[in-house]
C-alpha cells in the first residue's frame, strides 16, 4: 500500500513539478537562511518567484490572445511587487498558491477522455469482396470498395458500406443507426447501410457508396466535427477576475498615492491574490464530480458539470434511454379457447433453441411466469419464416401469420407480433414491444422540479411509437423518424441553452457530441455514444441523471460561495492593509486562512446534505395499462 501511494506521489509531482519545487526552495531558503544569514536565500527565493511569474505571464498572454481574461495578473504583480519590496517569504507564498491553483485546476479539466475512441475503433475496416461471378471471396480493406463491387456478409457482421440486398430477404439490427431495438426486415433490393448488423443468415449485397460516403463513416465525421466545436474548460472565477482585478490596483494604487510607501501597494496586492478565486471553485467541482460518480454518473470536465447545473432544454432518445431498448413480451393473445399459458409454452418450447433478440424474450418471459419448457424433437429454424418441431408427438410452430396458419392482424405502434401454431390450428399470438423504463416518468417530474423548462424526444423509431410513448411521459415536443444528422439539426434549433440531450446508442454519438451536455446510457459497454459525450451513466437506470443534475446545482452553489467569501474577505482585508498594519508576509499568511475557509467550504460538495442522502428514493413504477398507440411501459 505504501509502494502504490508513494507511485501516485511521484507521478503528481512528475505531473506538476512547480508545486514540489516551490515547496523545496522555501525549504532551502530556511536552511540558508539559519546556516547562513545574508542575501542567499533571499536571492533564490526572489529569483525563483520571478522566474514563475514570467511563466504566468507568457501564459497570460497566451490567453489573452485568444480573448480569455483570468486573475494571473493580479499574481504576477503580487509577485513582482512582494520581490522588489523585499519580502520573498510573501513572494513564495503567492507562488505557491499560483502553482497548486494551477495543478487543481489542470486535474479537473484533464478528466476529459478521448471522445471518438470507441466509434472508431467499431468502423468496419474489411470487407468480404467476391469476384464478378460469385465465386472467390478476398477480405480487402473497406477503403479499397468501389461502387458495384459484390460484397459478402457473415452471420452476426456489420455492414462496411451502404449496399443494396441482393437476397430474397434480410432481417438487421439496426440499432447503432436508428436506435430501433426490434429487428428490420428487408427485401431484394432494399438499401442496407453501413454500421448495420446482420441476423443469423448470410447476407449478399452491391456495394452503391464508397466508404467514406456510407452512413456509419458519415457519422464518425459529424462526431468529429461537433467534438471540434465544445467549448473549452472555463473557470467560473473568471466570471468575476475583471471587476475584481479592477478594484485590488484600485485600492493598492490608493493606498500607495496617498501614503507615498510603494510597500502598501505590495501589501495590498498580497492580500488581493485569493485563492478561493484559483483553487476553490475547481476544488469545488471536482468534489462534485467525485459525488456524480459515486451516484453512478462519471461527469468529464467541470464545464460540463457547471452546464449540467442550469439545463433549460432536456432531450432523450427513445429506445435504451426512456425505453429499456430490447424487446419484451407485452402480452399473450390465446385464440379459439387456448389459454396464455399454452400459448407461452408453445412458442418458449420452440423458441429455445434459437438466438433471435424475439426467441430470448419469450423464453424469458415464460420463466418468469414459471410456465414449463416442454421437450422439442425434430427443431427446425426457417429462415425469415419461423421454426418448427414436435412437441409430445404433436407439430407445433412459431413464427410468421402465414407459416403457422393465421391471418394477420394488426399492432400496434412499436410491436412485433409472433404466431403460434399446434397440430396445424393457431393458438394465438405473443406481442413484443419495447418496454418504458419504469423510472422515466419520475426522472421528468422530478427534473421539472429542478428547473427544466422544457423535454423533447428525438428517435430514429416510428413518429407513432415515439408519439405514444412521448404522451404517455408528458414529454413537450416529440420529434420520431429522424436520421443521426436529422437529431443534430433539431438539437442545434434550440433557442434556449443549455441544452441536455440523452442516448444510447452509435446513432447518438454526434448528438450527443454537439449538445451543450451530452448524458450517455453506458451501462452495456463502452459505446462511441459514451466515448462522446460529456457525461455518462453508469448504471442502466435514468435515475442517475436526476442526481447529477441535483448534485451540480449544489455543486455551483457551493463554487460561487467560496467565490463570494474568498472576494469579500479578500476586499476586508485589502481595505486594512491600507493602513500598513498588515505586514506582507502576514497578509500572504492571512490570505492563506481565507483560502482555507473557501477551500474547506468548496469541499462540500464531495458530499449530499444528510437529510437528501437519507431520503429514500421511490421506484416511480408506472401503471400496466395500455397506453395510446398500442405501447405498454
Amino acid at each position: 500500500m505504501t509502494g502504490v501511494r508513494l507511485r501516485k506521489t511521484l507521478g503528481l509531482a512528475r505531473r506538476y513539478p512547480l508545486v514540489p519545487a516551490t515547496i523545496l526552495v522555501g525549504i532551502v531558503t530556511a536552511v540558508l537562511g539559519a546556516v547562513a544569514p545574508g542575501v542567499i536565500g533571499a536571492w533564490l527565493a526572489g529569483g525563483y518567484a520571478l522566474a514563475v511569474a514570467l511563466w504566468v505571464a507568457i501564459g497570460m498572454v497566451r490567453e489573452l490572445r485568444s480573448g480569455r481574461w483570468g486573475i494571473d495578473l493580479l499574481a504576477v504583480v503580487a509577485v513582482v511587487s512582494t520581490v522588489l519590496v523585499g519580502d520573498h517569504w510573501a513572494a513564495l507564498i503567492v507562488v505557491l498558491m499560483i502553482t497548486g491553483g494551477r495543478a487543481l485546476e489542470d486535474f479537473a479539466s484533464n478528466r476529459a477522455q478521448d471522445q471518438l475512441r470507441a466509434l472508431i475503433d467499431r468502423t468496419p475496416r474489411v470487407a468480404h469482396r467476391m469476384g464478378s461471378d460469385g465465386g472467390e471471396v478476398l477480405d480487402v480493406p473497406v477503403e479499397q470498395l468501389a461502387v458495384g463491387d459484390l460484397l459478402l456478409i457473415k452471420p452476426g457482421e456489420t455492414v462496411p458500406v451502404d449496399g443494396d440486398l441482393l437476397d430474397d430477404q434480410a432481417e438487421m439490427d439496426e440499432s447503432s443507426l436508428t436506435g430501433e431495438s426490434l429487428p428490420v426486415l428487408h427485401r431484394r433490393g432494399d438499401r442496407l447501410r453501413s454500421g448495420s448488423v446482420a441476423g443469423a443468415d448470410t447476407l449478399h449485397l452491391r456495394a452503391v457508396a464508397l466508404a467514406r460516403d456510407s452512413e456509419y463513416q458519415q457519422i464518425v465525421q459529424m462526431v468529429q466535427d461537433a467534438a471540434g466545436t465544445k467549448s473549452r474548460f472555463i473557470r467560473i472565477a473568471d466570471r468575476v477576475a475583471v471587476p475584481f482585478s479592477a478594484v485590488s490596483f484600485l485600492i493598492g494604487g490608493l493606498a500607495w498615492l496617498v501614503s507615498g510607501d510603494p510597500v502598501r501597494f505590495a501589501e495590498v496586492l498580497v492580500v488581493a491574490t485569493p485563492c478561493s478565486l484559483l483553487i476553490a471553485a475547481p476544488v469545488a467541482i471536482v468534489a462534485g464530480m467525485g459525488l456524480a460518480s459515486r451516484h453512478g454518473v462519471v461527469v468529464k470536465d467541470g464545464d460540463a458539470l457547471s452546464k449540467l447545473a442550469r439545463p433549460a432544454v432536456v432531450a432523450f432518445d427513445k429506445t435504451g434511454t426512456l425505453t429499456r431498448g430490447t424487446p419484451e413480451v407485452a402480452r399473450v393473445e390465446p385464440l379459439d379457447g387456448s389459454t396464455g399459458t399454452e400459448v407461452l409454452a408453445v412458442a418458449a418450447a420452440l423458441e429455445s433453441g434459437s438466438a433471435h433478440v424475439l426467441a430470448q424474450a419469450i423464453v424469458r418471459a415464460a420463466a418468469d411466469a414459471g410456465v414449463p419448457a416442454s421437450p422439442v424433437a425434430g427443431l427446425k429454424e426457417r429462415p425469415g419464416l419461423g421454426l418448427e418441431g414436435t412437441i409430445d408427438g404433436r407439430p407445433a410452430r412459431v413464427g410468421r401469420p402465414a407459416y403457422a396458419g393465421v391471418e394477420e392482424s394488426p399492432a400496434g405502434a412499436g410491436e412485433s407480433v409472433v404466431y403460434v401454431a399446434l397440430d396445424g390450428r393457431p393458438l394465438g399470438r405473443i406481442v413484443l414491444s419495447d418496454a418504458i423504463r419504469q423510472e422515466s416518468g419520475e426522472v421528468i417530474a422530478r427534473l421539472r422540479d429542478l428547473g427544466v423548462r422544457s423535454f423533447m424526444m428525438l428517435s430514429g423509431d416510428s413518429p407513432a411509437t415515439t408519439g405514444a410513448v412521448g404522451r404517455l411521459l408528458g414529454i413537450d415536443q416529440v420529434r420520431g423518424g429522424l436520421l443521426p444528422g436529422e437529431k443534430l439539426a433539431a438539437v442545434a434549433a434550440i433557442d434556449e441553452h443549455p441544452v441536455v440531450m440523452v442516448g444510447d446508442g452509435v446513432n447518438d454519438a454526434p448528438v450527443l457530441a454537439a449538445a451543450d451536455v451530452g448524458v450517455a446510457m453506458g451501462a452495456r459497454g463502452a459505446t462511441a455514444a459514451s466515448e462522446s459525450a460529456d457525461a455518462v451513466i453508469l448504471s442502466d437506470s435514468l435515475q442517475p441523471l436526476a442526481d447529477a443534475v441535483e448534485i451540480a446545482q449544489r455543486t455551483r452553489r457551493i463554487a460561487l460561495q467560496s467565490i463570494t467569501v474568498g472576494v469579500s474577505l479578500s476586499i476586508l482585508l485589502m481595505l486594512v492593509a491600507t493602513t500598513g498594519v498588515i505586514p506582507a508576509t502576514v497578509g500572504a499568511l492571512l490570505q492563506e486562512a481565507v483560502d482555507l475557509i473557501t477551500i474547506l467550504n468548496g469541499l462540500r460538495a464531495a458530499r449530499l446534505p444528510r437529510a437528501r442522502a437519507a431520503r429514500p428514493r421511490t421506484s416511480g413504477t408506472l401503471d400496466p395499462v395500455e397506453a395510446p398507440g398500442g405501447v405498454r411501459p
